[in-house]
């Protein structure tokens, strides 16, 4: 095999694929990025049995072949040639060599044939999504996945398609994060769970773009992404997602109108006096037209009111600060709506037509105040 490409696209295709070699493995050929020339178009591969993600990047093939290089050595090396083009080049006994200009590195390839290729994915039905929205999505309910393995549904994410809706929820039995999308056509149900760390690694390759679409498929047991000349395949968590809709509900005793950037940078002051691993709450105190938030640790202790519209009952409730400030980050909104029912029930920040919805359990605050 021999191919030329220039050092900026190999190194981002490079960037691309090492999202998904594992840093851990029984079989080394999976530390391997697979450098694919046999077609008109050279690719990169990597795969990790969990996820795979291949890209094509522009070049030339002089030479058809593949090779499987360590993934390691090959993405330091890339990263640190000069800015111009790379010639890569095998021989019979799977020896490569890198040059550019006037580096010249030789290093041991491996089998391409021995490389775990990606699944071949059966593609029935199109969900067509915007960069943009899918980025955003992401970024808006990822922080409410469990990290721990013990459920491993609630590492994941519940993508579910209910006509022209797409619906994304994670939770992580403290909190509970819903994003709706409205799809630019009808699709049949389908319900399924994506793993939290493709999602993760799908959002950093993903441009972000508005103009650009993301292309998704989903069957029993995977989930295909394309995009921008790469294809990202991963498995799906099995098992039956929590019944979601039992958890929430649209009855309150209390509901507050509050301005978004006035709470968060209230709680964000607050958080100055909880030391990292701290689990002080923040007492929310709310009345008529005044809601008073105070906080009190071994530091010290702060209060500070903000003016709210307040609808039905005054009410003190006691919350971890970081579970609010991350719910509220991710909120577009110049104000939010609160909604409760008492001090031991989860609040709902939530807009009139749902299009998110958090819901964040209250902690018991007696001897905090």
């Amino acid at each position: 095999m021999k191919i030329v490409c220039s050092k900026s696209n190999l190194v981002k295709g490079v960037n691309i694929v090492s999202k998904a070699v594992p840093s851990k493995t029984t079989m080394p050929i999976l530390e391997c990025i697979l450098i694919d020339a046999n077609m008109d178009v050279i690719k990169l591969t990597s795969n990790d049995m969990e996820l795979g993600i291949q890209t094509e990047i522009e070049g030339e093939i002089i030479k058809h072949g593949m090779i499987a290089i360590d993934a390691k050595i090959f993405s330091e090396i890339v990263r640190k040639l000069p800015d111009n083009d790379v010639i890569i080049e095998t021989d019979e006994n799977l020896q490569t060599t890198i040059t550019c200009e006037k580096a010249k590195f030789n290093i041991p390839g491996k089998s391409g044939e021995d490389f775990a290729y990606l699944p071949i994915i059966e593609k029935n039905e199109t969900i067509v999504v915007s960069q943009f929205t899918l980025k955003e999505v992401i970024r808006q309910t990822i922080f409410s996945i469990a990290d721990n393995e013990s459920n491993k549904l609630m590492t994941g994410e519940l993508f579910e398609i209910h006509d022209n809706i797409l619906r994304v929820v994670s939770l992580d039995g403290h909190r509970l994060s819903i994003r709706k999308i409205e799809l630019k056509q009808q699709y049949s149900d389908k319900k399924i769970v994506v793993p939290g760390k493709t999602l993760m690694e799908v959002s950093k390759i993903l441009s972000g773009e508005a103009e650009s679409e993301v292309c998704m498929y989903f069957t029993n047991n995977h989930i295909v992404f394309e995009f921008d000349r790469t294809v990202v395949v991963s498995r799906l968590i099995e098992g039956e997602y929590f019944k979601i809709d039992q958890m929430l509900s649209n009855d309150y005793e209390t509901k507050v109108k509050i301005n978004k950037k006035e709470l968060l940078n209230c709680i964000d002051r607050a958080t100055l006096l909880v030391k990292e691993g701290d689990k002080k709450p923040i007492i929310i105190n709310i009345g008529d037209e005044i809601m008073e938030l105070k906080i009190k640790s071994q530091l010290g202790s702060m209060n500070e009111d903000i003016v709210i519209n307040k609808e039905g009952k005054d009410l003190m409730i006691g919350f971890n600060p970081k579970f609010l400030i991350d719910a509220l980050r991710v909120i577009d909104d110049e104000e939010v709506d609160l909604y409760f029912m008492n001090a031991k029930a989860p609040c709902f920040i939530k807009d009139e037509g749902e299009s998110y919805v958090y819901l964040i359990l209250p902690v018991n605050f007696s001897g905090a105040v």
